[in-house]
């Protein structure tokens, strides 16, 4: 199975790449159109910015060939932030797909931000969370996030709720890294490739 990893200015796709070969898959991380269009999945990592990534993506005119995607979709950490309609970092438009908007994270009390290790996430829907129990542990690395997770596959609850996962038609996203998150992120990279 192909698998186009993007390649639009943000980080961490070799460690997604390596998780990817691992299940069996045969990962390409790659920013051509026609590499991204004909793959069997997409996955577009996070480790980056908002306004950046953006720019990259629009500068290639990816923002269209994402949009027309009929594949499945993962977006990871920046990357399902950028999914979404826009993004308080930088006050970033980005591609809409997820009818929300990303706000940074703000301590309720004392906790740090940006949010960065192991936390709970509360699982609603299954689609690519199946088989993961309702409290597992996930590893976060991020200073902003969807904040309105009324709708969202699952939530985390750190500096207030915000959304961990979202799923919408062919398009999945997850606000947390499943490549570096043990056998729960492998079972949901496992569950994405088997879809």
């Amino acid at each position: 199975m192909r698998v186009a990893i993007l390649k639009y200015n943000a980080g961490n796709t070799a460690s997604v790449a390596d998780a990817i070969a691992r299940l069996g898959g045969a990962p390409l991380v790659t920013d051509s159109a026609d590499e991204i269009s004909t793959a069997d999945r997409v996955i577009i990592p996070g480790v980056g910015e908002a306004t950046s990534a953006m720019r990259f993506i629009l500068t290639l005119n990816l923002d269209r060939v994402i949009k027309s995607l009929r594949q499945p979709v993962l977006g990871i950490c920046l990357g399902m932030q950028i999914l979404c309609k826009s993004s308080a970092e930088g006050n970033a438009e980005c591609l809409g797909i997820f009818p929300y908007s990303v706000n940074r994270l703000h301590p309720r009390t004392n906790e740090k931000i940006p949010h960065i290790g192991w936390n709970k996430i509360y699982v609603r829907k299954s689609g690519i969370l199946d088989g993961i129990g309702h409290d597992a542990f996930v590893y976060f690395a991020h200073s902003f996030a969807v904040d309105d997770y009324s709708e969202a596959a699952a939530f985390c609850d750190y500096s207030g709720g915000f959304a961990a996962a979202l799923e919408q038609d062919n398009f999945f996203g997850v606000q947390f890294h499943p490549e570096k998150s043990a056998e729960t992120g492998r079972r949901i990279l496992e569950n994405f490739m088997n879809l």
